[in-house]
C-alpha cells in the first residue's frame, strides 16, 4: 500500500483498526428512551430501527439517501434502478422517518439533480416544501457531450409554517469590491485592516461550500460524504441549541459532528460498521477541535479566504 503523505488527513482505517470506535456505536432491537439514543451512533438498518425509536423527537432531520446511482460503499453497493422503483423507495423510507419528526420539525434531503426530480413530488404528498436549495460542489467529471455536473439539490421542508428559521445565524461573509457610501461612510459593509466586508442574507444557491479533500481532518474515505460547512448552514438555520438533530443515512458521520460542534443533541443510523467506526473516531477529534472549516467569527466566509478569518 502506498504510504499517505504527511499532509494527508483522510481517515481510512479498516474495521479491525478502528474497533474501539466501531465498540462505541449501539444497536437498538427493541422499543427504546430517548435518552438511549441522544448522542449517539445507531449501527442497523434504517427501515427496522425506526420502528423501536420515539415518535416526534427530532427537532431537525437531514437525510442523505442513496442517490439513483449505481455506486458501492465498502462492500455493498446500491444498484441505479428506474424512476417507478426509486420514487416507491423514497416512499417508503420517508412513511418510515417521518413519524420521528417534530410537529414543529424542519426535513431537508440531499440529492443529485436527476434524483430530484423524483423526491420533489413525494416529498410534496408528504410535507410544506419551503425550498429548494442548489449548491455548487465544483467537484466532478468532466463531460465531452453534456455539461459537467457540478450541483446538487437539497430539498427543505416541513411538516407545517411553523418552523425554526434563524436567518441572522447563516449569514454570508462577501467582499465588497465596489464600495459604495453616504455622506463618507460605508453603506451596508465594513471597513476593516483585511479589507471591505459586506454580511448578506443567505440564498438557496449556495457557492461558497468546499468538498472535502484529503488534508481536511474532516475526509474520510466515504465516497460521498458531505462537509461539514454544508451541514452547519443547514444546523444553525433549522434547529436551536440543544436540539435533537437526526440522520437516517449517517454515513462518516457529518450530520452528527457538525451538530456536536454547533452545540445540539444528535442521532444517527448507519448500517455499514466502518463508516460508524469512522463516525466516533470524528466525534472524538470534535472534542480537542471543534472549528468548522469556512465557518468563523458567526459567519460563512466565501472560498479561499482564510487569510481574513479571526479563529480558523
Amino acid at each position: 500500500m502506498k504510504k499517505k503523505s504527511s499532509r494527508n488527513k483522510t481517515i481510512d482505517f479498516t474495521l479491525e483498526e478502528g474497533k474501539k470506535y466501531a465498540d462505541r456505536a449501539i444497536e437498538v432491537k427493541d422499543p427504546v428512551k430517548l435518552e438511549t439514543i441522544i448522542n449517539q451512533t445507531i449501527l442497523g438498518d434504517t427501515f427496522e430501527v425506526v420502528k423501536h425509536l420515539p415518535e416526534g423527537f427530532v427537532d431537525l432531520m437531514i437525510a442523505d439517501p442513496p442517490y439513483n446511482l449505481t455506486k458501492t460503499y465498502h462492500g455493498k453497493t446500491f444498484k441505479e434502478t428506474d424512476a417507478d422503483e426509486y420514487t416507491a423507495y423514497t416512499h417508503r423510507w420517508l412513511d418510515a422517518v417521518l413519524p420521528l419528526l417534530s410537529e414543529k420539525g424542519s426535513l431537508y434531503i440531499c440529492c443529485d439533480w436527476q434524483t430530484s426530480m423524483l423526491i420533489g413530488p413525494v416529498l410534496q404528498e408528504k410535507m410544506v416544501i419551503q425550498n429548494r436549495i442548489t449548491w455548487q460542489r465544483e467537484k466532478g467529471r468532466g463531460a465531452k457531450r453534456n455539461w459537467k455536473n457540478a450541483m446538487e439539490d437539497i430539498w427543505f421542508a416541513s411538516k407545517t409554517d411553523d418552523y425554526t428559521f434563524n436567518v441572522d445565524a447563516v449569514k454570508v461573509r462577501r467582499q465588497v469590491l465596489a464600495p459604495y457610501k453616504t455622506a463618507g461612510q460605508p453603506k451596508d459593509w465594513e471597513e476593516t485592516a483585511q479589507g471591505n466586508f459586506r454580511d448578506t442574507y443567505p440564498s438557496n444557491f449556495w457557492d461558497d461550500i468546499t468538498i472535502p479533500f484529503w488534508s481536511m481532518p474532516e475526509n474520510t474515505a466515504h465516497p460521498t460524504q458531505k462537509p461539514e460547512k454544508l451541514m452547519a448552514k443547514i444546523i444553525l438555520a433549522s434547529s436551536d441549541e440543544d436540539d435533537i438533530v437526526f440522520d437516517p443515512f449517517l454515513g462518516s458521520g457529518t450530520t452528527s459532528v457538525t451538530a456536536k460542534k454547533l452545540g445540539r443533541r444528535y442521532a444517527g443510523i448507519e448500517q455499514n460498521p466502518l463508516y460508524a467506526a469512522w463516525c466516533e473516531k470524528r466525534l472524538e477529534m470534535a472534542d480537542e477541535k471543534p472549528d468548522i472549516q469556512g465557518y468563523a467569527d458567526q459567519v460563512f466566509w466565501e472560498r479561499n479566504t482564510r487569510r481574513f478569518q479571526k479563529n480558523n
